[in-house]
């Protein structure tokens, strides 16, 4: 099966300019106050969650294992006038990749449960290394907790549409016994009521509890 990192043509279906200023505006309520001017996003992906930063006059990088995410991701920020540092790098690995400190280090995109719990602490030690005096640490994840309460296994997204073509996603999540979880996302292409394509990927993910993230360094925003 395909691995969807490898697809930023599919991985981008469902953004929008509606999405890219909600996250704007998202940095813009978070950033208020903080002595912020340098981010790094260690799993910057294509750039959905981060780009809007530049538009806010933040020196940004990035660093993820995907050239092909990374590829988009310079491509969009050049789209919006930016020339953007990125370079391909595990975020297990960051020691030997970066060097320089930044006022905040951030993960987004729910990347952290790629890895196994003991190594989500791993980064987070990598992570915190790399942040300056005062500065700021940053992730997003899931509520694994609710996840796992509630083992609801599918979710249906609104459509999105490329010209007369209509795109479909079904995510269908698997419950495995060693405590990990495989999701499934399947994605259907129509033209005239008639499905003209397929694309399955799936995704194999480490919940991490809020027990685990309440381990977390200081100045963390989760």
């Amino acid at each position: 099966m395909a691995a969807l990192y490898d697809r930023a043509d599919i991985y981008d279906l469902f953004e929008n300019e509606e999405r890219y200023a909600a996250m704007k505006k998202h940095w813009e309520v978070l950033l208020a106050g903080k002595d912020i001017h340098t981010l790094l996003d260690v799993s910057i992906g294509s750039g959905n969650l981060t780009l809007p930063l530049l538009d806010l006059g933040i020196s940004l990088q990035g660093s993820d294992l995907s050239e092909a995410m990374l590829k988009k991701c310079r491509q969009k920020a050049l789209a919006k006038g930016y020339e953007l540092d990125v370079k391909v790098s595990d975020f297990r690995e960051l020691d030997k990749n970066f060097t320089k400190q930044f006022d905040c280090v951030a993960s987004t995109g729910n990347s952290l449960a790629y890895v196994t719990n003991r190594e989500v602490l791993e980064v987070l030690e990598q992570m915190d290394a790399l942040i300056a005096p005062g500065g700021y640490l940053y992730f997003d994840l899931r509520n694994w907790d609710k996840i796992l309460d509630t083992k609801q296994r599918f979710y249906l997204y609104n459509p999105a549409f490329d010209g007369d073509t209509r795109i479909n996603l079904v995510q269908v999540w698997d419950y495995n016994p060693d405590g990990s979880m495989n999701f499934n996302l399947l994605y259907t292409f129509e033209q005239k009521n008639c499905i003209v394509q397929k694309e399955e990927f799936c995704e194999h993910y480490y919940p991490i509890s809020q027990k685990l993230r309440c381990h977390c360094p200081a100045n963390v925003w989760p």
